[in-house]
């Protein structure tokens, strides 16, 4: 529609937008808008719980918020399974008004924290730095003396930091020898070694230089008879030149370089190299397993000093090997993982060596679908599939190889439920005993008692408020139910939560996942405009799952614009083929998915207008938001790009070439907004930070100049001083409404 009205005579146009589309971009819009964090803020109640667990591991005690400026104190029991108030707060309240000699309202009791003695039957607390303690069940209250010993077996949860997992042999580089003899160092970029005792030195290298030479990281073997070091070979070390143009502290522009590889630069090579110490020999490694790495990693000896194992990522992700280097030099693959398109290094690695068993735990998406694996680390053999099926393990917790379990979250485990929603599950090594240990429709986050023998499972959607629950951890069976957020206020004031919506993708076979927002005034009579938030980079999924109250999105749709985020193919979380759509395709985006979605939520909500639909992203963002116009013209209309890449051969290599592959081929071309900038149709805003260290600056200034070549408008923001994501300032944000409020509604805004 707004196409061709673009072409009808202008009073036409006029008297089509003042009959359809009155009061929109007005100044109370703008007000309502500017409002709407503050109308909402602190109107959920009861939505937070943070335990303060006493040392027997069986009861705890919060404070959770029950109105504007209330709250109550909490004891649990979980032994027996009880939630219930700490105390008679309205006793306590009458008792300390005596001591005060003020009002004391028992919703707002002037404390925070609680202590508890070892007999739970009395309570201290602190007000005006005078201590005080509560007899429960004499419901009697009295001063204690500041310097009395408070004996309290109360452990915040909170303060208590996990301890990193050390794995059985994990001694990781160091330079003197296991047995102290001898001393590793660099010195003129060669090796040398010397014995402690008598500082005699040897060189075991010669032929290193600034060019080539050993990085400083020694790996020694326990019985100090070998040491491997790995040799690097700088890459291009390509430099970015930017200039800011209005620094604080001077008058003129400054230049600043930075280093920033970019796709198909030569990187840095690293290749191991071995030493026999008695001999003071080096001893040659067979490197054709090793060749052309991206990074190698997790360099480990075995504790019989029998080979060390390292994690090899040849570049361009297509081939990962855990490799075993014995100490003769020969070299052994114990996995060996490939991809016709890619391996998710970023996302899906997780390796975990047992030399005691001699197994390992292996992540890979082999069967279609993010699993671990039990592999024999000696004949390589898959012993079995740990976890399997239509869902993907998204993150490995911990694992106990006495218990021989693993703990992790997953996602799409739960039938009927979103794929996005995280659960805690457990399971053995042999793939038995898959306890899912939280419930509940939503995403769900957990928090372990001090002897992880309980946990607090909270939950919730972006239409439901967060609910706690209190779980055993053996089974995940439920103990009590600790909250269930209220939202009564938030809905008072006309907030509305987002719509999930559920559609058929291309093919029509995969389910696609979106949210809707909607004005606060929303008319269902009305035609609003739709407004779609984009980001669709190959690492994640980005479609909010948690309950949240306000955010750039909401504040978009209260100037009368319905506003969607969309989960479309080639983004992550889902099985491989899913996420394979990416794979040198980025300038896809999902967009097959994405309109066929917003159609399918048309059909339900009528008030969306999809004549006039915009799309706004930045980074990963902004170059799918150019590529709505530049390839999808037909459907989407107006589009604000910020601190877009652009070009993919413009953008930081690591994640570049992760989707796109190594070498570079035509395929980056093709993918180019740069290349195919002369296929604009609509409206295009761009915006680009002039100090922009995250995607080089110059991609947008190259899209810029290709649009000019192609002699076709557009509006450009070049923020003086601005680094990455500035469109998502306050300033940006402005202009961006601003501009889709002009080139959806018609008008000019008004404040």
């Amino acid at each position: 529609m707004f196409q061709v009205l673009r072409c009808l005579p202008v009073g036409f146009c006029l008297i089509s937008f003042s009959a359809s589309l009155q009061a929109q971009g007005t100044a109370e819009d703008y007000r309502r808008m500017e409002a709407l964090p503050q109308t909402c803020r602190d109107k959920v109640f009861r939505d937070r719980v943070e335990p303060h667990w006493l040392v027997d591991g069986e009861h705890f005690w919060y404070r959770v918020k029950t109105g504007n400026g209330q709250h109550e104190f909490v004891f649990v029991d979980a032994s027996k399974g009880t939630r219930e108030a700490a105390f008679d707060h309205q006793k306590l309240a009458q008792e300390l008004r005596k001591q005060l000699g003020r009002d004391v309202d028992a919703a707002r009791l002037p404390f925070d924290h609680l202590r508890y003695p070892d007999d739970r039957a009395t309570i201290d607390f602190q007000v005006d730095k005078q201590w005080y303690r509560w007899n429960c069940a004499a419901e009697t209250l009295a001063t204690i003396n500041a310097g009395e010993e408070h004996a309290s077996n109360l452990i915040n949860l909170h303060e208590r930091k996990r301890r990193p997992d050390h794995r059985p042999g994990d001694r990781g580089p160091r330079n003197v020898s296991p047995d102290g003899k001898w001393v590793a160092a660099v010195e003129n970029h060669n090796l040398v070694v010397r014995k402690k005792e008598s500082d005699d030195k040897f060189q075991l290298t010669d032929d290193c230089d600034e060019k080539k030479f050993i990085d400083g990281r020694f790996y020694w073997s326990p019985d100090s008879q070998r040491l491997l070091v790995l040799e690097t070979t700088p890459g291009d070390q390509r430099k970015i030149t930017i200039v800011e143009s209005s620094p604080k502290d001077q008058l003129q522009p400054k230049v600043h370089t930075y280093n920033y590889d970019k796709p198909g630069d030569a990187i840095r090579q690293q290749r191991p190299r071995l030493f026999n110490v008695e001999t003071l020999s080096e001893i040659n490694v067979d490197a054709s397993l090793l060749e052309n790495p991206w990074e190698i990693s997790k360099l480990n000896w075995l504790d019989d000093s029998s080979e060390l194992r390292l994690l090899f990522n040849q570049r361009g992700h297509q081939a990962i090997r855990y490799l075993a280097i014995n100490r003769d030099g020969g070299v052994r693959t114990v996995v060996n993982e490939t991809s016709p398109t890619f391996i998710d290094w970023t996302n899906k690695i997780f390796l975990e060596d047992m030399p005691e068993s001699g197994e390992l735990i292996w992540m890979s998406e082999r069967s279609g679908w993010n699993h671990l694996y039990l592999i024999d680390a000696k004949t390589r053999e898959v012993k079995n599939p740990i976890t399997s099926g239509e869902w993907v393990v998204r993150d490995v917790e911990r694992v106990d190889p006495e218990k021989r379990q693993i703990w992790f979250t997953a996602s799409g485990i739960v039938p009927g439920q979103d794929p996005y929603y995280l659960q805690y599950c457990r399971v053995n090594f042999d793939g038995t005993g898959l306890t899912q240990l939280t419930e509940g429709d939503g995403t769900h986050q957990i928090e372990y008692s001090l002897d992880q023998k309980y946990l607090i499972d909270e939950y919730s959607r972006v239409d439901l408020p967060p609910v706690h629950t209190l779980r055993k951890t053996e089974d995940g069976s439920l103990v009590c139910e600790l909250e269930r957020a209220d939202w009564s206020e938030l809905l008072a004031t006309g907030w509305k939560p987002q719509e999930r919506f559920v559609a058929k993708g291309r093919y029509g076979k995969t389910d696609i996942y979106g949210i809707i927002y909607f004005p606060t005034n929303f008319d269902p009579a009305k035609k609003y405009p739709v407004i779609e938030y984009i980001y669709a980079g190959p690492h994640d999924s980005f479609v909010p799952k948690k309950f949240h109250v306000m955010g750039q999105s909401r504040q978009m749709a209260e100037l009368g614009f319905i506003v969607v985020q969309i989960d479309g193919m080639g983004t992550n979380n889902r099985g491989k083929a899913f996420h394979d759509v990416c794979w040198k395709n980025l300038k896809d985006s999902g967009f097959p998915d994405r309109i066929l979605w917003m159609q399918a939520a048309a059909k339900k909500f009528p008030s969306m207008d999809l004549d006039r639909v915009g799309i706004y992203g930045g980074s990963a963002g902004g170059q799918s938001a150019l590529a709505a116009l530049l390839h999808h013209g037909d459907f989407y209309d107006v589009a604000v790009a910020d601190c877009g890449c652009h070009d993919n051969r413009m953008d930081k290599i690591w994640w570049n070439e992760q989707w796109m592959g190594w070498p570079v081929d035509d395929s980056y071309a093709e993918n180019s907004n740069v290349v195919n900038a002369h296929k604009l149709q609509g409206d295009l805003f761009l915006i680009v930070g002039e100090m922009d260290t995250n995607v080089d600056p110059a991609s947008t200034m190259q899209v810029v100049n290709a649009l000019i070549q192609a002699n076709k408008d557009f509006d450009l923001l070049v923020v003086p001083g601005a680094g990455h994501g500035i469109g998502s300032g306050k300033y940006g944000m402005r202009r961006t409404r601003d501009f889709f409020v002009r080139k959806l509604y018609g008008v000019e805004p008004r404040r």
